[in-house]
């Protein structure tokens, strides 16, 4: 792997440069060079995880418009990086702001780190006209109402590196949700209401395109792989994990594998084959399936793919777009459920876990491979990964329809490991304490109406949360640590108010 190219080598960063002509074109040449330095520092190994595209510096309106129109048409370009070197008239950039259709990041830098106070003269302070030239942009960003990240420092800043690093991870993300295909075998589980949703408004707001096959169909595919198949990648998961012996070749259950296998080839087949990228699957709902999907949706989405349980695509969808933004990061992220609570002796925490379906990627240890009895579904005893979360900061995060808008609801937590060993419990957990407290995560969480599905990971930040949710136009509500509930009732209410005001009539 070489570690030098971009975690997202098939997607660009335009990098544009206000100015005008009033100065000469011995100072253009000079913000061609500036600028194209600034960039190509953004660039490096190691800095902004998307390729740095250089453009020509725009000094008209017709040049501005073209290059905004060629941005949101581009198949590549997930965002432009704006920054205006010298004072660039901001009438000239109303129609191209006007046409972008791709997420802005206005940076706000200059080419010196610091004045050279005893030779500064007027051809000096001509060159280096960012801190007034940035203002006059940034008044037209208000006024024509584009939403844009702003980030203020010198380009060699790491903070200022780690925010632009944050923001081109979500203009990524966004743009694999506009791509986004998700398969749903069979429907959600039947009366619960969190997992229900409107797909078309989905489909507007986030790009999903959300549509349902008969369990049946995904059946078919299953069966059609050949046992040679079937048997290598058993093989496999026997070099990659600690199979239990009943299990390995020769075992009593050792079909219960080689069917997981097949499970795994079907399901990845169908999936690709399909251009899908996420998916759903229902115990109520499993026609020929001899098991419930479990070690093989586990390894689906170690590889990247989206997942939500008893049909809940909203969550698969989540998932798909997390998996995007922490591509190449340390850390792992995972289709998770709260679900049982250690109120005391000592500090409160939460035990999640799902049936099965819980992604190695967070795992602290080589897993486990151990089949078990599933007392719902009413089918084989399925196949599964059984590991703890490891430790470390980490966010919870959940997507809901509160059928006027949806809601993004994140939870600042810390992984930590089970206080014993949970020799009983045949699944894959996590074990974490939640900011600020669990009694004012969980009233905050309940308050915000959201999802008893959700996603962990460890790999991607609230930076990055929050830039995604600033470029679709969702709302997010945080429960961090500085989060009191009285407090967190009166921001869903101002939400509230302020996304119904911003509607369109």
């Amino acid at each position: 792997m070489d570690t030098n190219a971009p975690a997202y080598p098939d997607h660009e960063i335009w990098f544009l440069t206000g100015s005008q002509g009033l100065y000469g074109d011995d100072v253009l040449r000079q913000v061609a060079d500036q600028s194209r330095s600034i960039s190509e520092t953004l660039g490096r190994p190691g800095k902004v995880p998307v390729k740095i595209v250089w453009k020509p510096v725009l000094t008209d309106a017709e040049a501005i418009r073209r290059m905004c129109q060629e941005a949101s048409a581009s198949d590549t370009c997930v965002g432009v990086i704006a920054w205006m070197h010298t004072f660039s008239p901001a009438k000239m950039w109303i129609a191209g702001l006007s046409a972008l259709d791709v997420p802005l990041l206005h940076l706000h830098t200059q080419y010196n780190l610091s004045l050279p106070w005893p030779s500064i003269d007027m051809d000096f302070m001509n060159l280096n006209q960012a801190a007034h030239g940035d203002r006059e942009f940034g008044h037209i960003e208000s006024r024509v109402g584009v939403d844009r990240k702003i980030v203020a420092g010198h380009a060699t800043d790491p903070r200022v590196i780690r925010r632009i690093a944050a923001w081109a991870r979500a203009a990524v993300a966004r743009h694999a949700s506009r791509g986004l295909r998700l398969a749903r075998f069979g429907d959600n589980m039947r009366d619960v209401a969190v997992t229900e949703g409107d797909k078309v408004e989905a489909q507007i707001r986030f790009g999903f395109s959300v549509n349902t096959y008969g369990v049946n169909d995904l059946v078919a595919v299953v069966d059609q792989v050949e046992d040679k198949a079937a048997a290598e990648l058993a093989a496999e998961y026997v070099e990659l994990y600690d199979v239990v012996p009943a299990l390995r070749p020769g075992g009593i259950r050792h079909d219960s594998l080689l069917y997981a296998a097949r499970q795994e080839i079907g399901l990845r087949t169908f999936l690709t084959e399909g251009g899908f990228t996420a998916f759903t699957t229902n115990f109520e709902d499993l026609g020929g399936l001899r098991q419930l999907p479990g070690l093989a949706v586990q390894r689906l989405m170690a590889d990247g793919f989206g997942f939500g349980g008893e049909g809940d695509w909203k969550t698969s969808a989540l998932l798909r777009t997390l998996k995007v933004m922490g591509q190449g990061l340390p850390g792992g992220t995972s289709f998770m459920e709260d679900y049982t609570y250690h109120l005391g002796p000592g500090e409160p925490r939460i035990l999640g876990a799902h049936m099965l379906e819980v992604c190695p990627s967070i795992a602290a240890n080589r897993p486990s491979c151990e089949i078990h009895p599933l007392s719902i579904g009413g089918r084989e005893d399925p196949v599964r990964l059984v590991f703890n979360a490891a430790e470390g900061p980490a966010v919870v995060v959940g997507l809901s329809d509160l059928g006027d808008r949806f809601r993004l609801t994140a939870n600042a937590v810390d992984v930590i490991s089970p206080s014993e060993p949970l020799h009983r419990l045949p699944v894959a957990r996590a074990v974490w304490k939640p900011q600020p407290s669990l009694a004012e995560s969980a009233e905050s969480w309940l308050l915000a109406g959201a999802p008893h599905h959700t996603v962990l990971s460890s790999a991607v930040d609230l930076e990055t949360l929050t830039d995604y949710a600033s470029m679709t136009g969702v709302e997010l509500l945080t429960i961090d640590e500085n989060t009191t509930t009285d407090q967190f009732a009166k921001e869903i209410r101002w939400n509230a108010a302020y996304h119904r005001l911003a509607q369109a009539l």
